[in-house]
């Protein structure tokens, strides 16, 4: 009965392309509080260094195929914390925190730092006189 009531409801069906439109608009909002969030598209250094930490625990999470429970007593959080982890709330830690939790499952943990110097190109401040 469900079925027939939504073939026949008036209301206009959204292309897969706006329904994706619509739940980016939703998690890009200011006010949105769940899901995860995406790294910036201009993110600093340091935002990727705790991303990719967050990432690296929520693949040990997979791998091992543990509960979020299990996790957080593991790495002695809170549920609320550990999810702010696996959801990449970056914005709730420090790296030295991230990396701190990340220890307590990966041991003996390694931590690497790439340095990239970005040439820049000699005409790119010859238009500001």
């Amino acid at each position: 009965m469900l079925m027939k009531k939504e073939l026949n409801s008036k209301k206009p069906v959204k292309t897969d392309k706006e329904q994706f439109a619509e739940y980016i608009k939703q998690l890009e909002s200011p006010n949105y509080q769940g899901g995860s969030w995406h790294l910036p598209e201009n993110a600093t250094p340091l935002e990727k260094s705790k991303y990719e930490v967050c990432r690296e625990i929520l693949v040990y999470q997979r791998k091992k195929k543990i509960s979020d429970e299990k996790l957080a007593k593991q790495m002695e959080l809170t549920l609320a914390e550990t999810e702010d982890i696996l959801y990449y709330r970056i914005d709730y830690f420090t790296l030295d925190r991230l990396v701190f939790y990340a220890s307590k499952l990966f041991s003996p943990l390694k931590v690497r730092m790439a340095i990239e110097v970005k040439k820049i190109s000699k005409d790119a401040h010859a238009s500001v006189l």
